[in-house]
């Protein structure tokens, strides 16, 4: 059987909700975000996945992320990997789109990047390397980590450009599966947030 990717975005923080740029900043989990953790925690518990015992697990570093697993029931089983953690935004570190927009008219990060963090070319390669190691042995992955590397990764395991992640968003808590179709990489299953419904 092919490997698959389960992407887990981290629950809702209070910079997410508000739609600034949350890179590294270790911003936690408010109460709806750790709620949602343990919602979509009950459904990778559920048949048919059934708690996944036989997937590796990996986590971003940062507490957002690292607290997701945990109150998902994963945190024992999972490894921190730095290649997970979000894009590095630099000089927009906590802006909105529309601050950014104010100084900068029609900046895409998914094309123009972000002045004092990471380049789209970084981000592109953490993504391939998360997809490598996803496609490296005869095994399911799970990972838990934030919007724009999960995006990232899911142009990436398509065999896109990093810029067709503008079109594919995530939701706090969401879970996404990575798979195959008629032998090419596709996208099984996108931003599904049915589990938050209790």
């Amino acid at each position: 059987m092919a490997p698959r990717i389960l992407l887990a975005r981290h629950g809702q923080t209070a910079w997410s909700l508000s739609g600034k740029h949350t890179g590294r900043t270790d911003v936690p989990l408010l109460e709806e975000g750790r709620h949602g953790a343990k919602l979509l925690g009950e459904r990778l518990h559920r048949a048919p996945l059934d708690g996944l015992p036989d997937v590796e697990i990996r986590t971003s570093p940062l507490s957002r992320a690292r607290e997701t697993c945990e109150l998902a029931g994963f945190g024992e089983r999972a490894e921190c990997w730095d290649t997970l953690m979000e894009w590095d935004y630099g000089a927009y570190e906590g802006m909105t789109p529309a601050e950014i927009q104010a100084v900068r008219p029609g900046w895409l990060i998914w094309r123009d990047g972000v002045p004092e963090g990471e380049s789209v070319a970084e981000v592109a390669a953490r993504a391939d390397e998360v997809v490598s190691w996803a496609r490296s042995a005869d095994r399911d992955v799970l990972v838990f980590a934030h919007g724009h590397i999960l995006r990232s990764i899911g142009a990436r395991w398509l065999g896109l450009p990093l810029d067709f992640a503008a079109r594919i968003r995530l939701n706090p808590t969401s879970l996404s599966v990575l798979g195959w179709a008629y032998g090419e990489p596709a996208i099984e299953n996108w931003n599904d947030v049915g589990h938050l419904a209790g």
